[in-house]
């Protein structure tokens, strides 16, 4: 059995980075999956609630943005991966003997699973892109939470990602407490 797992986050100034991991059924209507950067926001929206609904078994996990700075990005999204699983592991009744990760990307993490890297398997493996869109979706979910909280950064426009209007903002009002004190900030 196959266990999707990706990850959403890696390349903004600001925030955590999240993870999904997904078992699908044999059954799952692949047809509402695609390559979530590709997805519109109202499609990724309405595939998770398929996702949600109708998985074998789910998972979501995190790193902070102080994880980040701590152990740097690669590091800290594979601390997400390995909490996705986790969560996947004790909230489904789902066995490990058989059960295989797959990873998008060129670099798998240790997990308590084997584990493979596939690159592009957010294209291509639907297992990978319902974990996809579970990361995108709730870091998304994430990042417009924190817009309530810090309305001067326009996180609900930029999700935190290094766009022109994110990086007058820092310059205007310095970093957010939610910022990545690692990553290069400039106008």
């Amino acid at each position: 059995m196959n266990c999707g797992i990706d990850e959403a986050g890696r390349g903004p100034l600001a925030g955590p980075v999240c993870a999904g991991a997904v078992i699908l059924p044999p059954d799952f209507p692949e047809s509402c999956l695609g390559d979530s950067k590709k997805l519109s926001p109202k499609q990724r929206e309405t595939a998770r609630q398929i996702i949600l609904q109708q998985a074998f078994a789910w998972g979501v996990g995190w790193a902070s943005h102080e994880e980040i700075d701590r152990i740097n990005i690669l590091q800290a999204a594979f601390l997400a991966m390995e909490r996705a699983v986790e969560a996947l592991l004790s909230n489904f009744a789902v066995p490990r003997d058989g059960l295989t990760g797959i990873v998008d990307g060129s670099l798998a993490p240790i997990l308590c699973i084997p584990c493979r890297a596939v690159v592009k398997a957010d294209n291509s493996i639907p297992e990978v892109m319902a974990a996809s869109i579970l990361a995108k979706t709730f870091r998304d979910a994430e990042m417009e939470r924190y817009a309530l909280l810090y309305p001067e950064y326009g996180y609900e426009r930029h999700k935190g990602y290094p766009t022109k209007d994110h990086r007058e903002r820092i310059a205007r009002y310095g970093p957010s407490p939610i910022q990545r004190v690692s990553f290069r900030v400039s106008p």
